[in-house]
């Protein structure tokens, strides 16, 4: 019995040492778990290591606890210098905050009424000029410019042009560093990179730069700018996905050489749309800009006509009003003729129906007028086709400057 009971002792002793070791061992295991499960995701929240492995040490652990593994860890150098960043660095100094001011009235209350951006293109004479949209300066009482630095200056308003949508300001240069350089839009190409530079939702997010590709050239959007659900103008732009947002209006779109090519203007803000944005190409704004800079406004041709679309005249009158031929169907009415212009002194009368400038086949009144402000000056003579009576006739204009 001793033997027995001193046996059966020592064996429950050596189950117990063995019961203790496998919960000791458990324990150990589920803690070890837990700091896995819990640290990992701290670290690679941060993309943090406890340590940095050296090449030296990284052969160390392959040989003695993964042979078979290849080392993971290594020192990578990035060199972020490239093109984009330099044409960044060339302009982004030179792109500017506009700040709309307006005064209280009956209607509204007064304070900034939106921000815009706008493009340093020149110091002369201890001033700085400044290119933005016409809708950013709209209604404004008062502009301020908010640098890069968010220093925010004074401003004044030399001209703007809602036709063109763009604008020119004025401040003093001793506030300015930098000043743009512009591009040539007539050679850019579609795929071509592209930057564009702004101030997206307001100044909070000042000097954003996004990047996207030139998606079509020589494109034309219909411009309502009345609001009265008639075009009044076909606007030709550079068409980019680069991202352009309310605030984007009047940044820069810059080439990779970090030269401006077109002025940011609009964007198709549909749900079903993405990526379509739009710029003035700078070879176009170029002579509007520099008219506003030194008239305050753009010095186009006159005609001195009212004129309305054959496409906006019923049948009836196409026939008995204005006793077009039937064949004719695309051209614009003379509604009214302005007393001594320059269509009053060649002849034109009221319900004439103009078909062709200089030769140039004129389908409505936008053709009409994109021939008139891109093709034509001030100074210019222009042969005028028209139907009068059902009969066709040739006159020339001479071209004048409209006065004010």
């Amino acid at each position: 019995m001793g033997y027995y009971d001193d046996h059966y002792e020592y064996q429950q002793k050596q189950k117990g040492n063995r019961g203790r070791w496998f919960f000791s061992a458990l324990v150990g295991a589920v803690l070890g778990g837990l700091l896995v499960v819990i640290s990992v995701p701290a670290l690679s929240k941060w993309n943090v290591l406890p340590y940095q492995v050296t090449p030296r040490e990284s052969e160390q652990v392959q040989n003695e606890e993964t042979a078979k593994e290849p080392a993971i860890w290594q020192q990578v150098s990035v060199d972020v210098s490239s093109q984009v960043t330099k044409a960044i660095d060339k302009v982004s100094d030179a792109v500017v905050g506009i700040v709309n001011i307006q005064e209280a009235n009956f209607w509204s209350q007064g304070g900034e009424a939106g921000t815009g951006s706008g493009v340093i293109y020149k110091k002369e004479n201890g001033k700085a000029f400044i290119v933005t949209n016409h809708h950013v300066v709209e209604n404004a009482s008062e502009l301020e410019v908010s640098l890069k630095d968010g220093t925010r200056v004074p401003a004044k308003l030399l001209g703007s042009d809602v036709l063109m949508d763009l604008a020119v300001l004025e401040i003093d240069a001793k506030h300015v560093k930098k000043v743009a350089e512009f591009g040539n839009s007539d050679t850019v190409k579609p795929g071509e990179p592209v930057i564009a530079i702004g101030n997206p939702l307001g100044l909070q997010f000042a000097g954003s730069v996004t990047q996207g590709i030139i998606s079509g050239t020589n494109r034309t959007v219909e411009v309502d700018l009345d609001q009265d659900g008639t075009p009044d103008w076909n606007a030709e732009v550079l068409q980019t996905d680069a991202a352009i947002n309310p605030g984007n209006s009047g940044g820069a779109l810059v080439n990779i050489q970090g030269q401006v090519i077109g002025i940011n203007s609009m964007k198709i803000a549909q749900e079903a749309v993405e990526g379509i944005g739009f710029a003035i190409p700078i070879n176009t704004a170029i002579p509007v800009i520099s008219d506003l800079e030194k008239y305050g406004q753009v010095r186009r041709p006159y005609m001195g006509v009212e004129l309305r679309s054959l496409s906006d005249i019923s049948s009836y009158h196409l026939q008995a009003t204005l006793h077009l031929p039937k064949d004719v169907t695309e051209g614009v009415a003379v509604i009214q003729v302005v007393p001594m212009s320059p269509a009053a002194q060649a002849g034109l009368k009221q319900f004439d129906v103009i078909v062709a400038l200089d030769d140039h086949k004129i389908r409505d009144v936008l053709d009409l007028r994109k021939y008139l402000y891109t093709k034509k000056s001030i100074g210019d003579t222009m042969k005028v086709t028209f139907y009068r009576d059902g009969k066709k006739h040739t006159v020339t204009i001479k071209l004048e400057k409209e006065s004010f």
